[in-house]
């Protein structure tokens, strides 16, 4: 009879998690609730956290929500910038749900003046002026771009009070993108292209011509001569981004669409191939926060190869199906999944799938 019941109580473990995991490759209200949940869980979770940090003096010595009062949770900085972001996302697409209205009340105790100043805080040391360097700093602008278009936004003031460490980080960008002789092509945080990307969408928005001025001048020195990107050797073994194909998303935004056609012919001819095709990435070990990397690259590719299924109309198909067969292979491990992959992965699950809507 025990095994028995040990047996029943493990089908109805399964058969609960299998409710909880994303049906779908649409971001509808059943999915975003789900997927909006993972953030609004962790970003008051403190620990385990990784701080990345480099120690000014003694006063950074301190514990996670002392020294990030809105950014502590999710274990580390970045991964709670973007869960944030992805609160906001959920919030704006569905306004009149009961989640929005959690998050709006969230927003209220999160994006006040003092906690915003404390962040702020933190990158006025010099050795931290490279906090976060670009990753974090790409996906707080993507946060801001999602207040500020917020129908709330305006009267709860979250972007208003968030603009002075948003100001710092383009301010980062100004200093520090003149001064890169090369650009970082790794598969994860420091990739150059990621940054630039989520970037130069922000400065469209923002309406800011000098930083997309910068931005669209330094992706052209950086990628501009590139051809022939060795697709074949990804991945690596820790990445969560395609170097190649997200140089190529970022591309795509970057130059018209003549020129754009012409560079990529030269740079991913691969995918002209009418026997093309990219295995998704495979995960050995969830509990490994390295190893499960592969399941954002899963994600990132999607939304890489959404955006390039806009720019090229014959390959549009074909792409969108390996997009969504990159999807499928790393959605069920969001919900309910170990936490060192958990605590990240919705968010770009959710990215993934509005780049597919947009």
């Amino acid at each position: 009879m025990r095994i028995l019941g040990i047996f029943l109580a493990i089908i109805l473990s399964i058969n609960v998690l299998a409710q909880n995991q994303i049906q779908s490759l649409e971001l509808t209200l059943e999915n975003a609730e789900k997927l909006v949940q993972v953030p609004i869980d962790c970003i008051h979770q403190e620990y385990p956290n990784k701080l990345g940090q480099v120690l000014a003096d003694s006063s950074h010595i301190d514990n996670p929500k002392s020294l990030h009062p809105i950014f502590y949770g999710c274990f580390d900085w970045h991964s709670s910038v973007h869960g944030h972001w992805l609160m906001a996302k959920v919030m704006n697409k569905f306004p009149d749900s009961q989640k929005a209205k959690e998050i709006s009340e969230l927003f209220d105790q999160q994006f006040s003046t003092p906690n915003v100043q404390k962040e702020l805080l933190y990158f006025q040391p010099k050795v931290n002026q490279s906090y976060e360097r670009t990753y974090g700093w790409a996906w707080l602008l993507k946060l801001q771009a999602e207040l500020t278009q917020s129908p709330l936004n305006k009267e709860h003031q979250w972007s208003a009070n968030l603009q002075s460490l948003v100001d710092q980080v383009v301010t980062n960008y100004k200093k520090f993108l003149p001064k890169m002789s090369y650009p970082i092509r790794v598969g994860e945080h420091t990739n150059s292209a990621f940054g630039l990307s989520l970037a130069f969408d922000y400065a469209v928005i923002a309406q800011d011509d000098e930083f997309l001025t910068l931005l669209k001048s330094r992706a052209k020195d950086f990628y501009m001569n590139d051809n022939g990107c060795p697709l074949s050797w990804e991945p690596s073994g820790f990445d969560f981004i395609s170097p190649c194909l997200q140089e190529a998303e970022l591309m795509s935004k970057v130059l018209e669409p003549k020129e754009f056609k012409k560079w990529i012919e030269e740079f991913l001819p691969q995918i002209f191939e009418k026997d093309f095709d990219l295995e998704p990435g495979k995960v050995i070990d969830r509990t490994d926060g390295k190893l499960v990397h592969l399941d954002g690259l899963n994600f990132s590719r999607a939304w890489c190869l959404f955006t390039l299924s806009k720019s090229l109309p014959k390959q549009s198909e074909m792409l969108r199906e390996l997009a969504d067969e990159h999807l499928k292979a790393s959605k069920g491990q969001v919900i309910g999944s170990d936490y060192m992959g958990s605590h990240w992965l919705a968010s770009f699950l959710v990215y993934a799938l509005e780049i597919k809507e947009g």
